[in-house]
């Protein structure tokens, strides 16, 4: 049994942003023209009017001031309220598979590794633009990498299950290192005319280096213990899918097309699974939660993490012990977590523990205990 250790990890951001105010600014514009176009439906009581949203409704709900985009074009424009991405051919790198490239230099650069020295990808992320071939098959080949990959979805919590599955055949000794990727185009399946949810994503694209610890040429951080949970629920969904055709109303403009949820069912559903999670987790590692210095939770909401951390800590978290991202990025689904860990991991000292937490659709909670090695 060999001991997996995350050795790298990286970031690719898209250079575009959408502030709250230029949001609002596009959603109102929205809202006046449908209000317009069914000012009859809406007095005789056959539609609900549309209300306003507000850069302070949107702060208080989410605690989110920005998002990083790949079009923001299209999102802002009233009449589209959606990106606008190019089609590519099929003999150029997919627009995930770019992402992945760039947040994988990063990772692999950190870790001191080449592609060379990869025996897999992984690419688990809330959506992919394709059911095959494999996003991660393409990274694969477009980096060099001898061996395998394949990709994964457990939506929100897909890169800690991704780090279970890649640490796994690490302990196991099947492979000596995976390339773990999160690509999230969550700005391609939110429906941005909704005002419950219309400021909720963002994109990005993480990436992380697992390797046997002996193979470690720096700091890095060892990993103790991985746990994964599902409970089914409804709560969080999108009913896309390839057989949408096939049903009768399969063409139509369906709101379950995309990202829907109860939130108010959500919040109180998920986070008392997920604080249990953890504090069993850490009980079944022998561990305290007292010995944690650091909570890398998934960016959903601040709301939600300040309620994680008050219930795993048993108490107000210090400055910098639950490091929040989501006001510069949203929810960018499974690379949430992932972007707190690699910002805010390396001020860690050897023998400090740490934890990092994602939920979602599912229910789907994922936990991986990390200790700083030297």
């Amino acid at each position: 049994m060999y001991q997996a250790a995350i050795t790298g990890s990286g970031v690719f951001t898209p250079d575009a942003t959408i502030t709250n105010d230029e949001l609002v600014v596009a959603f109102n514009a929205y809202v006046d023209r449908f209000n317009a176009e069914h000012a009859a439906e809406i007095a005789a009581g056959t539609v609900e009017a549309k209300e306003h949203s507000s850069a302070e409704f949107i702060f208080k709900a989410s605690g989110i001031e920005q998002r990083h985009v790949m079009d923001k074009s299209g999102v802002l424009d009233p009449a589209v309220m959606h990106p606008v991405l190019r089609q590519r051919s099929d003999e150029e790198p997919s627009i995930m598979a770019e992402m992945s490239l760039k947040a994988a230099k990063v990772a692999l650069d950190q870790a001191g590794i080449g592609p060379g020295d990869v025996d897999a990808v992984i690419v688990a992320a809330s959506n992919h633009e394709r059911p095959y071939p494999a996003i991660a098959v393409e990274v694969q080949d477009l980096l060099g990498i001898d061996g395998f990959g394949f990709d994964m979805n457990v939506a929100c919590s897909s890169a800690t299950f991704g780090i279970q599955a890649a640490a796994d055949m690490i302990r196991s000794g099947s492979v000596r290192s995976v390339l773990m990727l999160n690509p999230e185009i969550c700005s391609g399946h939110l429906e941005w005319r909704d005002r419950d949810c219309h400021f909720i994503f963002g994109d990005v694209c993480t990436a992380i280096v697992l390797q046997r610890a002996e193979d470690a040429t720096g700091a890095h951080f060892n990993i103790l213990s991985t746990r994964c949970e599902t409970k089914f629920s409804n709560n969080i969904r999108n009913n896309n899918g390839f057989l949408r055709r096939s049903r009768p109303d399969g063409l139509a403009d369906r709101r379950d097309m995309q990202f829907m949820q109860e939130g108010r069912k959500v919040f109180k559903e998920v986070l008392p699974m997920v604080s249990h999670h953890i504090l069993d987790h850490l009980e079944d590692a022998g561990r305290g939660p007292d010995e944690l210095k650091r909570l890398w939770l998934h960016q959903a909401n601040k709301t939600m993490n300040d309620f994680i951390g008050r219930k795993v800590l048993g108490r107000e978290p210090e400055p910098g012990e639950q490091p929040n991202i989501l006001q510069d990025y949203a929810n960018t689904s499974s690379a949430g977590s992932m972007i707190a860990f690699a910002k805010y991991s390396q001020d860690l000292a050897p023998g400090d523990l740490g934890l990092i937490c994602s939920f979602g659709a599912g229910y789907s909670v994922g936990s991986v205990i990390v200790e700083r090695a030297a």
